[in-house]
């Protein structure tokens, strides 16, 4: 899809989809805004961001595009998409890497981003501390993660929140699906509250502090060590 639009941009559409939300037809060129047109909580990330930069998960390359073009900082931009890596390169991000992050080893970033609910790749509750105990393993003294994502909480009715046990499926855990040119795909993917993100964090080893909270229950966390 980036790569569709980036070559004959015009007004196309992803359908995205979870387990618990109706279909929801998103522009392509949403994934290539300008600083100007991103959300506050990403331009916030984007201005803390610091030294040398791991921008992971980073689609088109919007994120890294204007931390190099500031031209004080060293960006790497992850993806495991190779479609995503190749617009991202053909737009003139400079160091791109095609490859998951579990596969990613080499470290010492003073600022990791995870950004349009990047927590998502943890893809379950479970999995969450062993991805920031891996992410701690990339990052330099006194480096930092800054991360977004959304709690699904206003979804749901408080009694059934109250219900929810530990040994049940986390309320956050959903299945998402995206659709273009008739071509689609569903994975598991996360969306984990603060104080359940800070109770990971800090059992890490990790300092975490709210940044910047926003309507929906989205907001931005750094954690450093």
């Amino acid at each position: 899809a980036l790569e569709d639009y980036f070559l004959n941009p015009k007004n196309q559409k992803l359908t995205t989809w979870t387990n618990l939300t109706e279909e929801d037809q998103v522009p392509l060129s949403y994934f290539f805004r300008s600083f100007e047109d991103m959300p506050v909580i990403e331009k916030k990330a984007l201005e803390l961001a610091r030294g040398k930069i791991l921008d992971v998960g980073c689609g088109s390359g919007s994120h890294s595009l204007y931390l190099q073009n500031k031209g004080s900082m060293e960006v790497t931009a992850l993806d495991i998409s190779m479609g995503a890596i190749s617009v991202a390169k053909k737009r003139g991000v400079t160091n791109v890497i095609c490859k998951s992050i579990w596969d990613f080893k080499d470290g010492n970033f003073d600022t990791i981003l995870l950004l349009m609910n990047g927590m998502g790749i943890g893809n379950t509750l479970e999995e969450v501390p062993r991805l920031l105990n891996h992410l701690k393993t990339l990052l330099a003294p006194n480096g930092s993660i800054l991360v977004d994502s959304s709690d699904l909480i206003y979804l749901f009715d408080e009694e059934d929140i109250t219900l929810w046990k530990e040994d049940e499926i986390y309320y956050g855990e959903v299945s998402f699906g995206i659709e273009f040119n008739k071509e689609s795909e569903e994975f598991p993917w996360l969306y984990i509250d603060p104080k359940r993100l800070e109770e990971i964090a800090t059992n890490c080893g990790f300092k975490f502090t709210v940044i910047e909270e926003r309507e929906n229950y989205d907001y931005l966390a750094q954690l450093k060590f």
